[in-house]
């Protein structure tokens, strides 16, 4: 059977797409090893307090370079009469930005992502997508050059601005491209390359590699290096064949692409469920966001899209990696750092498993796998923080609860959501629906990354109760609500969800046990 044959072309072609996942993942990690070294450079720009002794002598121990002139210089500058020194809460407030405007950018560009690869094709959007990475990594790569604080929020901004985009792109290209065999392993490589792109960041930012005084800024601008690779690549891959087909109604051209993608003569298959596919789409008019929500026929699937997302993001994972190194520390080990790297190793090590496994067990056998497993980690790690001090072993419970926790998120709730969506919308509203649920979940991660601290503060210890309570209630939807679309092609699954938006005028009963029977089978 020709369609599940994996290609050179198909390979190289998911490969380079994965790219810019990976530097996706590169930019969410590669900020938080030298933090301290940035907020200490912060201060060096800005004018460091005279009896903070320990951010001085942290910066000589660790720079060749000279101290500020006005720690010694009698004679002030003109910024030093304004503001002698820089407030910690000025500090705090220029680090926060450095996080932050990551996240914002990638909300504003999740919109565009899909309306970019619509008018421009899938490969030219990626392309153009990479000047934003370029000056992205720029503007932090020299950084410390100028106002180091101006350059990097602004730089990190650029750069949330092209993993927005990122984010729609890369798995509507890969699942685009894929066979419908494959198309659940290949979508769930988007996650493996981010969570391999966050593991290398943790890695290079050691102190005695990228982190330190001396080196940091070409550790932030290193995500340049993807960007320059993924571009030269680009122009070597086969465009979309959905999108020649579909959008463009260009058969010769997809037929072409698709040979390349399938090594084979034979694409009859792939042809036959493109038109049946377009005959779909050619019915339906244009697909805005407001219409996914207003026409009965998508809200069901976008509801159960954006659920999936906000899963994904509030099932406490970032709390997982806030909360590791101090645990870590608890439990005696003296280098707490490599324990977080060991983390985001196990974290890789999983989500290459889910590749493998995301065809045999099925997405939303694994989902519900793992965030059942998710829960029970959670309750340990709370009963772990809670008894802390009275048993002091109980920090080796948290720690094991810690790995379990990512794994069991890198088995389901890590990778499936992004290719799943892919699969639950049509030609026709999938560009739009791409896009709100990648602005869902550069939405949801920007609130984590805002209240997490503040959520943390006020529930101490028992903070991953809570988190086990959204991870039991997110379990509970899924169950009900997901339906499986395992080997399903995209024809089937929306006629799948059209049944169920048809059956909504039957009695309460007969739609509960019309839609489990229809979700059970796996």
């Amino acid at each position: 059977m020709t369609e599940d044959k994996v290609t050179r072309t198909l390979v190289f072609s998911v490969f380079t797409a994965v790219l810019g996942s990976f530097q996706f993942g590169y930019d969410i990690g590669m900020i938080n090893a030298p933090q301290q070294v940035i907020i200490t450079h912060y201060r060096h720009v800005l004018g460091v307090p005279l009896d903070d002794r320990k951010a001085i002598n942290s910066y000589a121990i660790n720079s060749t370079e000279e101290l500020p002139t006005s720690l010694g210089d009698p004679t002030p500058t003109p910024w030093a009469e304004e503001e002698p020194v820089a407030s910690a809460s000025l500090i705090t407030m220029l680090w926060s930005l450095s996080v932050s405007s990551f996240p914002v950018g990638g909300m504003i560009a999740s919109f565009f992502g899909g309306l970019l690869g619509d008018q421009l094709g899938r490969i030219k959007a990626m392309l153009v997508a990479n000047i934003f990475s370029l000056v992205g990594a720029l503007l932090m790569g020299f950084s410390k050059l100028g106002p180091s604080h101006i350059l990097i929020i602004s730089g990190r901004g650029i750069s949330g601005l092209y993993c927005g985009l990122i984010s729609g792109l890369v798995p509507m290209y890969i699942g685009e491209i894929a066979p419908t065999t494959l198309r659940g392993a290949i979508g769930a490589l988007h996650q493996l390359a981010i969570v391999t792109g966050i593991l290398i960041s943790q890695i290079v930012g050691l102190d005695f590699i990228l982190g330190n005084h001396e080196l940091w800024h070409i550790l932030l601008g290193l995500s340049a290096v993807p960007a320059v690779l993924q571009s030269l690549l680009l122009f070597f891959c086969p465009e979309s064949p959905r999108y020649l087909y579909i959008k463009l109604d260009e058969e010769a051209k997809a037929k072409k692409s698709l040979k390349r993608l399938r090594g084979s003569d034979d694409v009859t298959n792939d042809i036959t469920e493109m038109r049946k596919e377009r005959e779909e789409a050619s019915s339906e008019k244009k697909v805005s966001i407001i219409q996914l929500f207003t026409n009965s026929s998508y809200r069901q699937p976008i509801l159960v899209s954006l659920m999936l997302h906000m899963a994904q993001q509030f099932s406490g994972i970032n709390g997982i990696f806030y909360y590791s190194t101090s645990i870590f520390q608890t439990a005696g080990i003296s280098q707490p750092v490599y324990a977080t790297i060991g983390v985001g190793a196990v974290n890789t090590v999983f989500t290459a498993l889910s590749v493998f496994l995301v065809e045999k067990a099925g997405r939303r056998s694994l989902f519900l796998i793992g965030m059942s497993g998710m829960f029970v980690c959670a309750i340990f790690m709370s009963v772990g923080l809670v008894l802390l001090n009275k048993l002091p072993w109980m920090s080796y419970v948290s720690m094991t609860a810690i790995f379990l926790f990512v794994s069991f998120f890198e088995i389901g709730p890590g990778p499936i959501p992004w290719f799943m969506v892919a699969e639950f919308f049509s030609q026709g509203p999938r560009p739009a629906a791409l896009a709100m649920a990648a602005f869902s979940n550069w939405t949801c991660n920007f609130i984590i990354a805002l209240c997490f601290q503040y959520i943390a503060d006020f529930c101490g210890p028992y903070v991953f109760f809570l988190f086990a309570g959204v991870v039991l209630a997110f379990t509970l939807f899924t169950f009900f609500k997901v339906p499986e679309t395992k080997g399903k092609s995209f024809e089937e699954i929306a006629a799948e969800f059209r049944r169920k938006s048809a059956s909504t005028k039957a009695p309460k009963a007969a739609v509960e046990m019309e839609f489990l029977g229809a979700t059970e089978t796996v």
